[in-house]
């Protein structure tokens, strides 16, 4: 599993990815992380706001920090 946090690198990034990490580490996932902090590269998800979660090469969220329960259902989906 591939996990993308996109943005610049603000506390925002820094939340939703320290958040997504807490859960793939409660639900026993060993996912690769990669921050995106080049412009053009977020532009190719067609994000219209940071921060945005990546996984798998699919959107999940952008603009906005989800909440624990909905990383861990796209986490557990994406199994």
């Amino acid at each position: 599993m591939i996990i993308k946090i996109l943005g610049g690198g603000c506390p925002k990034c820094q939340r939703l990815e320290a958040e997504t990490r807490v859960v793939a580490e409660e639900l026993g996932l060993t996912p690769e992380f990669i921050k995106v902090k080049a412009m053009p590269e977020i532009m190719a998800y067609e994000v219209m706001s940071t921060p945005a979660l990546v996984i798998d090469e699919k959107v999940m969220s952008f603009g906005r920090i989800p909440e624990r329960s909905e990383i861990r259902d796209w986490l557990e989906a994406a199994k």
